[in-house]
């Protein structure tokens, strides 16, 4: 039997599933394969039921109820752990009014925390978390939203 499992290449998601990929884990015959993928991309990929488990935002698993269980295990969050805004230069939070916020992804729960923190007086600008920092620092964008 095959099963796919869907997480990121974050640190935190490749601990978790280390067992598993190390063969450490007896797995009792289940094949599984697993995807490492940016979390929007693991998002968008469970919103079209493509994975069997997989790693979602928190904020996206709000719209995953029907077609997944969530798992008492594995979550990222937590006091003074991310998400964290990062500019070229010091910025307090209505300074961003107007500007445009590099994210990485319209349904991770960081970007669902920065819409309740900003409200809706900014731009936003969707890239791979991987390259958020390089874009606010070629200033493709005043500031960056990144996950940890």
């Amino acid at each position: 039997m095959h099963l796919t499992l869907g997480h990121s290449p974050d640190p935190d998601d490749a601990f978790m599933f280390y067992g598993i990929a190390s063969g450490a884990i007896d797995t009792a015959g289940l094949h599984v394969d697993q995807i490492l993928e940016d979390i929007e991309s693991l998002n968008r990929r469970a919103l079209q039921g493509e994975l069997e488990v997989s790693a979602v935002s928190i904020h996206a698993y709000a719209h995953l109820t029907e077609q997944y269980a969530l798992m008492p295990c594995g979550a990222s969050m937590g006091d003074g752990y991310g998400p964290c805004l990062v500019a070229p230069r010091r910025m307090r939070l209505d300074d961003l009014e107007g500007k445009t916020v590099a994210i990485p992804g319209t349904l991770t729960s960081a970007y669902l925390a920065l819409q309740l923190l900003l409200g809706p007086d900014f731009e936003h600008k969707v890239v791979p978390f991987d390259q958020i920092m390089q874009v606010v620092q070629n200033g493709d964008a005043d500031a960056g939203l990144i996950i940890h």
